[in-house]
């Protein structure tokens, strides 16, 4: 009795995998033994960045709203306790997109934080 391969299935599926590896340079590109590791590697780091992606713009925000908090003489810290205070519920990716492409509307904010912080006991603001 011949001997079972199931060539067709096993070709398709290192095709596949050939073609997940398109655009890699060299052999990793057209050789499935190379094709293998390098998708794995990518798949693998793919799955690792999105979450550091997140991480990054975090950060980023985090930056933003402190320069520009601190532009109208407010800490990151002060100005989001302030928010808080005022019940203002913006995230910081709206406040961080207020802080640069909307000045005039982040100003506001900085105000309302402001005095809602100077009604609060022992708590000093600088002038600025």
């Amino acid at each position: 009795m011949p001997r079972a391969t199931n060539a067709p299935a096993s070709r398709e599926r290192r095709k596949n995998m050939v073609d997940k590896a398109r655009g890699f340079r060299g052999r990793r590109s057209k050789l499935f033994r190379y094709a293998k590791n390098a998708v794995m590697k990518a798949q693998y780091w793919a799955y690792r960045d999105r979450k550091t992606r997140k991480r990054m713009f975090g950060k980023l925000w985090n930056q933003r709203i402190n320069a520009a908090a601190r532009a109208n003489g407010l800490t990151y810290s002060r100005f989001m306790e302030g928010l808080k205070d005022a019940g203002i519920a913006l995230d910081r990716k709206v406040l961080a997109d207020l802080a640069v492409n909307d000045e005039q509307a982040f100003v506001a904010l900085v105000g309302k934080a402001k005095a809602v912080l100077a009604k609060k006991p022992g708590v000093t603001l600088k002038a600025a």
